[in-house]
């Protein structure tokens, strides 16, 4: 049953990111256009940032359907880690576009250009009902899952443009302040620098085999010591991710009687599966001392 509600996720994500693609890619267009009939730069880094978030979207889709291959001589724990990759790529292009917006942001902050704000509104408001269609098919997925969640961060990236192109809009036809788009255009951008930042680190300590954030190791110990009466003493614990939802472990287990071994070892994979949701682990059971010390 845990299997098939796992694998129902991981088909629900595909999906999810697959129909945010389709929407992304062509409003993209429409935003292209718009930004150089009105002369916006908000639109037009709205633009380019979806431009990113498709390429985004479309590695994360392709990571999601190479994560369904089986594991082979070569690749032994599968294409699961596929994911990490996509959500790490994407995190670098999000900072990419961060520093085209403000280069091209002070750019036009030193020399204006005249911009048509009526064409610049209607752009940006059908922009944010697109992005917020996207991002409420995203947010419906599995949400600890970091492919997905970069994906998330890429359209929350777009929704905060087009939010912030509906207000310089809305300035510079009030006031006529054609600076507003793009000192907005360098605000959106550093929120975005923010949410890329987060996936970036993430995903690089899944990269470097670091142990999960909620593990803390030196509770294990003590809570397999305790609830396995035979085991002496943990040691030799290393912890990892596959991804955000697969976790992995070895480690080393002293026992007192070696009788016991069996069944002392099917005591600690139990624990490690109800208690930190850990289903694959390698343990090595001794009895006296390490081998490897």
């Amino acid at each position: 049953m845990a299997h098939d509600h796992a694998h129902d996720l991981r088909s629900s994500n595909e999906t999810r990111v697959f129909w945010a693609l389709i929407i992304t890619a062509a409003f993209m267009v429409v935003e292209v256009v718009g930004g150089l009939i009105s002369g916006s730069l908000a639109l037009l880094a709205d633009a380019g940032h979806m431009l990113t978030d498709a390429i985004a979207l479309l590695f994360s889709w392709i990571a999601f359907r190479m994560g369904r291959r089986s594991a082979d001589e070569k690749r032994s724990y599968g294409y699961h880690r596929m994911q990490i990759v996509a959500a790490f790529v994407n995190g670098l292009t999000l900072v990419i576009v961060v520093g085209w917006i403000a280069i091209e942001a002070l750019r036009r902050i030193m020399t204006p250009v005249e911009i048509m704000g009526e064409a610049m509104l209607g752009v940006a408001i059908a922009g944010l009902i697109v992005n917020l269609a996207a991002f409420w098919i995203i947010h419906g997925g599995d949400r600890e899952n970091l492919n997905l969640a970069s994906a998330a961060a890429h359209i929350m990236g777009d929704i905060l443009g087009s939010a912030a192109t509906i207000i310089a809009a809305g300035i510079i036809l009030v006031f006529g302040w054609a600076i507003a788009d793009p000192v907005l255009s360098i605000l959106v951008a550093l929120l975005i620098l923010k949410s890329s930042w987060s996936i970036i680190r993430k995903s690089a300590h899944i990269l470097l085999e670091g142990a999960p954030d909620w593990l803390d190791v030196d509770e294990l110990k003590e809570r397999l010591v305790g609830a396995l009466p035979q085991v002496t003493d943990i040691h030799h614990v290393h912890a990892w991710s596959l991804t955000t939802e697969r976790p992995m472990i070895t480690l080393h287990a002293n026992i007192s009687d070696e009788s016991g071994a069996t069944e002392t070892l099917v005591g600690i994979k139990r624990v490690l599966a109800e208690d930190y949701g850990i289903t694959h682990s390698t343990i090595q059971i001794e009895c006296g001392d390490c081998t490897d010390d």
